[in-house]
């Protein structure tokens, strides 16, 4: 396998994707207006009253898409550095404090929270010489540690300890890539959550740091040369003020060890497209570097550079952008491909670099019934992950395309992360499914020999609980998978409180999983629905096409549709149903709120993308995902977006279901103004009692890099809510 290429896809497509204290009642006099002194005392007094939210100013902007002009009062919030804004954030965070820890179960919810999430846990190793590398985590640690064996029995050795680089603990090792002899560690680091990388390297025999530092990367792993003399990695350009400009056009360039980052060579920029980045893997023999040009998820081209050739050049091997192409591993100049062109579910080829046209593939794994979600070349074997239904089959191929076995899983689960390489007979990936934590498994694909690597264990007993598939209607007819877990003996009379989560989009499945803080709502009696939407890859590209551009409805249908069913089947009632998504999820919880409100008991937007007329004004990464939205400056795709954009959707003096909306402020990736906007004009609009708070993390990003002490408390505020609105008794 080469150096990252599922994972390296999987990274891609996932592109699209003041602290919260309690402050004494002088201090908080001082730096909030009598109106969230107000909102504040109601939060703390009992009834169902309207709370008196902080003062939003509301401005008269408004902007002309094709005749039509839209109105968008909170533009100003989009400056998130201003002074206005920061007050505004102040204000809704003491509002939301306040409320938050008035709820006598939070405490309780935290407990539990915090058990559930301190376990022993490891990530995937990497290989490289005789050593290995992962992450692991003690279950008392906020950061994983980086850590390195001399061979795989070997005592681990303690590499880098994020734990100890600051004091709140939010700087983390991000990705870390081995030199082929495993002499040298590359590796970064995200500060606060966010998106940007620093890459540091340090010899692995005495943990020695060298100088070089290569700033301004993000979303791209490093690619090391074959002699471990120095990386090609992603490079954005350098704004004035030192930091990287996120909406200009990456390149690659050539880091020697030992050299400032200023003299580092350039290698390769996309010429016409500015929209398109070029990312790095190198070949398992080092001779090519592979470059995969992507600026959406439903489509790549694929080039690459001979580097046993001096002053050799850029081929472009796939370049005609009618499907996903990802080079799996090589023999010579033969190369394995995954690809989806002329295969909507997946295929696995064969191509010859010196007759490289279709019409010369050997196609090895033909596209079946099911969605090839991953493929890898591992010890000389074909490794196809399939979703079945949204859980994952394994499957094993020859070269020559003959089915040698299927691997044996633990259970009906999710698969991740295969890593090895062409050459070993030995590959490392990630089992998980709703009661079981991501446990590493060790393949010799060679004979198909499975045995466990590292399996820990969690305080859910999951002999309390069963999970179980249903498939339901949508609007339009389309059959719907959807996983529901909840405490044996169930009783389906309407009382239940029942979590519905979803996401929907950027061919992302949604199979089952271990996720601490559902194991939290499952342990305070509530029941999880995880439906598997439109947008995402559980039955292949056209499953994830039926959820885009003018098509996105399809998504929102299929959730309501998931809702309505839960309600007819007497799982719960609409008082008890609460919904929940992050990311693209939130999206789609801010839109499903806001054309359904009736429907829902509570909702739980995260770090959505709210405001789908100027989402791709953020950045240019923010500008990709029109690949899945579109873009407003288009005719068809603005009236779309506008149809749906939740910001723009809500109508005042509707009653809207409680909401707690949750964002961070050094996301860089779902930038927070779409939630501070969203939130200053829910709260505007709202036409009841129903709660709307406005949580904001000051010291977070959109995922990535949060301490486990963060999550703790996200989710103990975010299940408390939920408890208060269903007046759920936790013991």
């Amino acid at each position: 396998m080469m150096q990252l290429p599922a994972t390296q896809l999987s990274l891609i497509r996932r592109i699209l994707a003041c602290s919260c204290v309690t402050l004494t009642a002088a201090a908080l006099a001082s730096c909030v207006g009598s109106g969230s002194r107000a909102a504040i005392e109601q939060a703390r007094a009992p009834g169902p009253q309207p709370l008196a939210y902080p003062a939003a100013r509301r401005s008269d902007q408004t902007d002309n898409y094709f005749g039509e002009s839209v109105a968008d009062p909170y533009r100003w919030m989009e400056d998130t550095a201003s002074p206005e804004t920061h007050q505004w954030v102040t204000a809704e965070n003491e509002l939301s404090r306040h409320y938050l820890d008035a709820i006598p179960e939070r405490p309780i919810i935290k407990q539990r929270l915090d058990k559930l999430w301190h376990y022993e846990h490891y990530d995937v190793p990497t290989r490289a010489g005789d050593r290995y590398f992962y992450r692991g985590n003690d279950g008392k640690q906020d950061q994983s540690v980086l850590y390195v064996t001399e061979g795989l029995g070997g005592t681990p050795r303690v590499l880098i300890d994020p734990n100890q680089m600051t004091s709140d603990r939010t700087t983390a090792v991000a990705e870390y890539i081995p030199s082929p002899d495993g002499k040298l560690i590359a590796y970064s680091v995200s500060e606060s959550g966010s998106d940007w990388r620093i890459w540091r390297v340090r010899k692995v025999d005495t943990n020695e740091e060298l100088p070089d530092v290569v700033r301004h990367s993000k979303f791209a792993n490093v690619a090391w040369d074959k002699a471990g003399a120095g990386f090609y990695y992603l490079n954005y350009p350098m704004l004035a003020d030192g930091s990287g400009d996120g909406n200009a056009q990456a390149s690659i360039y050539y880091h020697r060890l030992g050299a400032a980052q200023t003299d580092d060579a350039h290698i390769y920029t996309v010429a016409g497209h500015p929209t398109r980045n070029p990312y790095p893997a190198t070949s398992d023999d080092g001779r090519y570097l592979i470059l995969s040009i992507a600026d959406a998820v439903v489509e790549n081209a694929v080039y690459y550079i001979d580097l046993e050739q001096p002053g050799a050049g850029v081929v472009k091997l796939f370049d005609r952008w009618d499907g996903v192409y990802n080079v799996i591993g090589n023999d010579g100049r033969t190369f394995y491909l995954w690809t989806t062109a002329g295969a909507p579910l997946g295929k696995v080829v064969a191509v010859d670099l010196d007759r490289p046209d279709p019409s010369n593939w050997r196609v090895l794994v033909r596209q079946g019934k099911e969605s090839i979600e991953t493929a890898s070349f591992i010890g000389g074997v074909l490794v196809t992950s399939y979703l079945h239904d949204a859980h994952a089959v394994v499957r094993l191929y020859n070269t020559k395309g003959k089915a040698t076995g299927a691997v044996k899983l633990p259970g009906t689960g999710t698969v991740e992360n295969f890593l090895g390489r062409g050459d070993r007979n030995e590959a490392f990936f990630q089992y998980s499914d709703i009661f079981t934590p991501e446990s590493i498994y060790r393949l010799e694909p060679a004979g198909n020999k499975l045995t466990v690597f590292r399996k820990p264990s969690v305080a859910l007993d999951p002999a309390r609980y069963v999970t179980e598939q249903v498939f339901y209607k949508s609007k339009d007819g389309t059959r719907v998978p959807m996983f529901i877990t909840h405490q044996r003996g169930l009783k389906r009379d309407g009382s239940n409180a029942v979590l519905l989560y979803g996401y929907g989009g950027f061919a992302l499945a949604e199979s089952p999983r271990y996720r601490p803080h559902m194991a939290g709502w499952l342990e305070i009696g509530g029941v999880y629905a995880l439906a598997n939407l439109r947008g995402g890859s559980e039955y292949g590209e056209a499953w994830h096409v039926a959820g885009t551009h003018a098509k996105k409805q399809n998504v929102f249908d299929d959730f309501i549709g998931a809702a309505e069913w839960l309600i007819a089947k007497r799982y719960t009632t609409r008082d008890r149903l609460a919904i929940h998504g992050r990311s693209n999820g939130g999206l789609l919880v801010g839109a499903v709120m806001e054309q359904r409100p009736e429907l829902l008991g509570a909702a739980l937007p995260k770090v959505g993308v709210l405001d789908m007329l100027r989402y791709h004004t953020a950045s240019a990464n923010a500008r990709n995902w029109s690949a899945d939205y579109g873009l407003s400056e288009k005719v068809d795709d603005y009236h779309a977006l506008r149809a749906y954009s939740p910001y723009h959707n809500l109508r005042d003096g509707k009653c809207y279901p409680p909401t707690l909306i949750t964002t961070a402020e050094s996301d860089d990736r779902v930038v927070p103004w779409h939630s501070y906007k969203f939130g200053a004009a829910l709260q505007h609009a709202q036409g009841c009692a129903n709660p709307i708070l406005v949580s904001v993390e000051t010291h977070a990003g959109h995922r990535d890099g949060r301490p486990v002490w963060m999550w703790v408390e996200d989710y103990a505020d975010q299940w408390a809510f939920l408890a208060k609105q269903f007046h759920m008794r936790v013991n």
